[in-house]
Formats: structure tokens, sequence, C-alpha cells
């Protein structure tokens, strides 16, 4: 089988090398495309069939995982993504058919989903996700380990001892299995799902604390590479990118939202300090994932504003006879909470 070599050949690497080092440039943004989505949603992980009604069960409703991987093959074809998430079995199937690996050391990363919490269950019609989180791992990692050395641990703080106790020692038990199969990993901290008595403007404050608290106890060997967190605005963030420059942060996208809103939390998010972005629905949920990708960088380095982002991705849009799902000017909107609030 195909493996994945791990060091500073990768893109990956050299770019977090860069950023650790204090010489981070707009070009070292790392750009994550987030497809473990099968994990979370199952069946409806790639999205429904253009004119299709969504919930019921039935073929040629929803995407299938074929189309849910030729989605991943044209963005590692085209170059476009510095890390590929996926679930296990993708990401088993990608490496051996060879589009990501040592076939290509300065290409992507593979990553592989290596927890799936309870807060991501979404099967339709459950409400998993409305109950506390609690710690659960699907994965083998000494089962992954022959084709990936990189995975995504999640968890989810509640406020709540007894569920928070339990997410840590899954975290620990998983550090301990991590270490002893040789896998790195990446840490993603989850807003929290089922918190009623923390106000919204508290959130953010914290999952910081909850971020820091959680890693002080750590030694540097089992520290993650980097995070993956919720934007809870330009002050919550930049307090964490400011507190700790050993800590290399990245956005989680959340829900899909308009095409403004996803260039927006970029440009906010970069400026706030973070360094990596690793989005799902806002990616998967485009009308063409690879022109939007494509002006990711433009809009993070400042060559566009994401208005003028947004103008030319419909024009990239109509150049390839494509409808978009929105007009222009509903496009330009900014829709998500979080960034209106600011």
């Amino acid at each position: 089988m195909t493996t994945i070599a791990a060091g500073p050949a990768r893109a990956l690497d050299r770019k977090l090398e860069r950023i650790l080092a204090g010489t981070y440039t707009p070009d070292d943004f790392v750009i994550a495309d987030a497809k473990d989505g099968d994990m979370a949603f199952g069946v409806t992980a790639a999205g429904t069939i253009a004119g299709e009604p969504s919930g019921l069960a039935g073929p040629g409703r929803y995407g299938t995982r074929e189309d849910y991987v030729d989605a991943m093959r044209a963005l590692l074809k085209a170059g476009r993504v510095d890390i590929m998430l996926t679930s296990a079995a993708n990401g088993e199937r990608l490496v051996a058919e060879g589009w990501i690996g040592d076939q290509s050391p300065g290409g992507p990363t593979l990553a592989v989903r290596g927890n799936d919490t309870t807060d991501i269950w979404n099967n339709r019609f459950a409400d998993y996700p409305k109950h506390p989180s609690r710690p659960f791992r699907t994965v083998s990692l000494a089962a992954i380990r022959p084709f990936c050395d990189l995975v995504l641990y999640s968890v989810t703080f509640n406020a709540d001892l007894d569920h928070d106790l339990a997410t840590l020692r899954a975290y620990a038990e998983f550090r301990r299995d991590a270490a002893a199969v040789g896998i790195r990993h990446f840490l993603e901290v989850f807003n929290p799902n089922a918190a009623p008595h923390l106000a919204s403007d508290q959130v953010g404050a914290y999952v910081n604390d909850s971020i820091v608290r959680t890693l002080a106890g750590m030694a540097s060997a089992e520290r993650p590479l980097f995070l993956k967190v919720a934007y809870n605005g330009s002050a919550a963030l930049a307090e964490l990118t400011e507190h700790d420059p050993s800590l290399v942060v990245g956005i989680l996208g959340g829900s899909s939202g308009t095409t403004r809103d996803t260039f927006e939390l970029l440009s906010r998010a970069e400026a706030a300090g973070a360094r990596i972005a690793l989005f799902g629905r806002k990616i998967q949920r485009a009308e063409s994932q690879l022109d939007l990708v494509a002006l990711m960088r433009p809009v993070i380095r400042g060559d566009l504003t994401p208005a003028d982002g947004v103008r030319a991705y419909h024009e990239a849009l109509g150049a390839a006879g494509k409808t978009p799902k929105r007009s222009l000017t509903d496009d330009l909107q900014v829709t998500e909470p979080v960034l209106l609030a600011e």
C-alpha cells in the first residue's frame, strides 16, 4: 500500500515552520478542505441534489460517496489545498488511488478525523447534538497509521464538570494511543453545544480559558500541531493568538452561509492572527468548489476585498455557465451573527 511520509518535505510542515519562526506571510496561510462530513452527517454529507427535497430517504436525493470523493480528487488535482481532511475510509481510498502520498511529498497533507464525539452526530431526525457532548472514537489509530500520520481530535467543553472531565480523560487516552503508534494530531475545540447558562458574549472567553488550561498540562511532545476553533469574534481570537505565539490557531467554517460570509471570515480571522482555515460546508456547498478555493488566497493576501472576492466568484460562475444559488446582491450580504455583531 502507498504510504504517507512524515516530515518537513510537506508544504504544510514548511508553512508551520515559518509561522512558528515569526516569518509568516499570507502565502503561508494554510487552507484545508474539511471533507470529513460523512462522520457527522452520514448519507447527507455530500449535499442535496439540486431540486430534490431533503430529509426523507430515497435514491437520487443526495450526492453519493463517489460524488464526495470526486470533489476531493478535483481539489487535490488542482493543488488548491494544503490539507485534505477526510474520514478514515475515504482517506485510505485517496492514498490507495495515488491522489495523496509519498509520490508528491511537497504536496498536500492527508489528515483523518480521529474521533467522533456525539455532538457531531447529525443523523436525520435524531437530536444527539442537543445533548452535552460525550467522547467517542470509532477510528483505530493503529489501522490508519500505514497510510496517515496526522489526525484531527475534537473536544467540546460545556462548563459541566462531569461531561468535561470525561472529555479530558478521553483526550489523555487518545494522546497516549497516538504516541504509541507515531501519529500527530491537531485539536478542534468546538463551542459548547449544551451550555445554556453561558451567554453568547461569554463563549469566546470560556473556550479560550478551556484551551489554555488544557494545553498547560502537556509537554511539548504531546501538544497538538495546531488548533481548530470557532470564530467567536476578532477580540476573542486575537486574545488567543496573542497569548501564546507557540500556538498556531486555525478557524473552522461552521454553516455554509453566503460567499461574502466565507471571504469575510477568512479576512477578519487572518487579521486577528489565525493562520489556518479549515472549511467544510462553506466549500462543499459552493456552486464551484474549485473557484471558491482559488479566490481564498487573493482575499487572504489583501489583493481582493471580501466583496471583490464575491464579485470575482460570480464572474467565474458565469464564465463556466453555472447558475449561482443567490443573486450577486444577496451573496454580497454578511449573514452570520458573529460577523454581524462586529
